[in-house]
């Protein structure tokens, strides 16, 4: 097909590089009045039936690490301002 004689289809758009085309994209069609009110929850529902749920196993598992590394790092920190306030208090305030 020469590049001055392209034809339209409707609803997509034919990009051109010399004489051939490249890329065929389509235009989303502007949705009726009445589904633009509720596209949002739909889509939302579309995404949210694609993720991969946790299983119970997984989910305690996790919690327990999580509650696991937090009461570890708590005892660290409580450590550490334990160990520096009574080396301020020795060394600084007497």
């Amino acid at each position: 097909m020469p590049s001055s004689r392209r034809r339209r289809v409707p609803g997509k758009r034919v990009v051109a590089s010399a004489n051939r085309a490249v890329a065929v994209a389509k235009h989303p069609a502007a949705p009726a009045k009445g589904t633009r009110r509720f596209g949002f929850i739909r889509d939302t529902v579309a995404e949210l039936k694609k993720v991969t749920w946790l299983t119970r196993r997984e989910a305690l598992y996790l919690s327990g690490l999580v509650l696991l590394v937090a009461v570890s790092v708590g005892i660290v920190l409580g450590l550490l301002d334990l160990g520096l306030s009574e080396i301020v208090e020795r060394f600084l305030l007497n």
